[in-house]
């Protein structure tokens, strides 16, 4: 009888074993209506043309595209002559560094977002201080801890190598006379480059700063060229919607498909994580902790203040916009809720871009995850995210899903490195 029931025991807690880690197939009545509603949302296919930028006329240009190539990879754009916006943002690693702060001329207070599909953005940073593509390349230029270098100094650059004087001529006419004094000039810089800004005229200013944002809006025709590429996911949704048979598992594993059942469901990822780039491009808190040594980031609180300061913003000189296009700058709310609220980045290409979150704080999916299951208190405000009470079995197939989100750019290789002629290569 003991022996029986030792049996009977035995081959219960195997049953237990096998129960827990079951995933039913999708057969042909596993999703519901809604649900594939939802999952073909998220289609690569689904991804709606690329925006027009009203604030850059230069932006589809084929030959801004290419000054802008030259540009990104060019380290003369730095006050050392060594870092280049590909030192932050390398194509090899999907755009971003690696890193679980940006390194440039010093340590940086963020961690690099990938550039791929951010033009579909309307906001760019993580606190999105800068809205639209071109103002934001500017930043990292005279920022003391990235490029370094002062804007009257780019402008000489400019004027001083005769291919990029020629490109920026075809663009955006002939280049104004550069001021031979002082050496470094920039409203921005230290105080003795302000001091230096101060003494240049009004006009020699605006010219200044004319050329400096026609560079950055080159830099963002360039950045339009890079796409994300189709994935397993998205080979799986078109399977579905070209068969009456829902079943593709050998597109997307038994534990891949309980992965995006969870995704879409239980999991709730898809409330902020949606449409094609899988981001709403919106802001939220979600309880991540500070950024070591720093005080907790306001986030977009104060974001969104900064990028309506912005003299490089849709509204300002520089833009072409007209005050009609900015539609986004003049309604974005900025109440309350949004204190230590961080964008939603995107999840394609997710498990090659590690770290995560806005200062690398969590160094895998399987942290992320963990951290979204437990929803901690916000040190600011309050956590709109709540704890999901996922099993383990369940988080790893959540991992599981998210990672099927990865595939090789759909951008034309010659985008994803140098030009064979750039500065850098000669």
């Amino acid at each position: 009888m003991m022996k029986k029931l030792g049996l009977t025991a035995l081959l219960l807690g195997a049953a237990l074993v096998v129960a827990w880690n079951y995933v039913p197939l999708p057969g042909s009545s596993s999703w519901s209506a809604e649900e594939l509603r939802l999952i073909r949302s998220l289609s690569i296919e689904r991804l709606a043309a690329l925006p027009a930028d009203p604030s850059n006329r230069v932006a589809d240009l084929p030959a801004a595209a290419e000054f802008g190539q030259r540009l990104f990879f060019d380290t003369r754009l730095s006050g050392n002559g060594s870092i280049a916006c590909a030192t932050c943002h390398r194509p090899e690693l999907m755009f971003t560094d690696g890193f679980q702060l940006a390194m440039g001329a010093a340590l940086g207070p963020r961690h690099t977002p990938s550039l791929v599909g951010l033009a579909h953005s309307p906001w760019y940073y993580w606190d999105g201080r800068k809205d639209s593509q071109w103002s934001q390349a500017l930043a990292p230029l005279e920022a003391a801890i990235e490029h370094d270098i002062d804007r009257l100094q780019v402008a000489r650059l400019i004027d001083s190598d005769s291919d990029y004087r020629q490109m920026y001529n075809a663009l955006f006419g002939a280049l104004p006379v550069i001021p031979a004094t002082p050496l470094a000039a920039s409203p921005l810089g230290d105080e003795q480059q302000q001091i230096n800004w101060n003494s240049l005229s009004s006009a020699q200013q605006n010219a200044v700063s004319g050329i400096f944002a026609n560079l950055g809006k080159s830099i963002a025709a360039y950045e339009r060229k890079l796409m994300p590429g189709a994935t397993r996911f998205d080979e799986y949704v078109g399977s579905i919607a070209a068969s009456s048979e829902l079943d593709q598992g050998e597109l997307l594993s038994s534990v891949e498909l309980a992965g995006l059942r969870l995704f879409i469901g239980k999991a709730q990822c898809v409330s902020c994580h949606n449409g094609p780039l899988f981001t709403n491009h919106e802001f939220h808190n979600t309880g991540v902790l500070s950024i070591a040594g720093q005080l907790p980031s306001m986030g977009r609180y104060d974001g969104i203040r900064t990028a309506r300061s912005d003299p490089f913003n849709c509204q300002g000189e520089f833009s072409d916009a007209e005050q009609a296009d900015c539609i986004e700058l003049r309604f974005a709310r900025d109440d309350n809720t949004l204190v230590g609220a961080q964008k939603t980045p995107t999840l394609r290409n997710v498990s090659w871009t590690a770290p995560y979150m806005h200062g690398g704080q969590l160094a895998t999916l399987a942290a992320v995850l963990k951290h979204y299951n437990e929803a901690p208190l916000s040190m600011l405000s309050h956590n709109e995210a709540k704890p999901l009470g996922l099993r383990p079995v369940e988080l790893r197939q959540l991992e599981a899903f998210i990672r099927t989100l990865s595939a090789p750019l759909a951008a034309d290789p010659k985008w994803l490195q140098p030009p064979v002629d750039s500065a850098e290569s000669n």
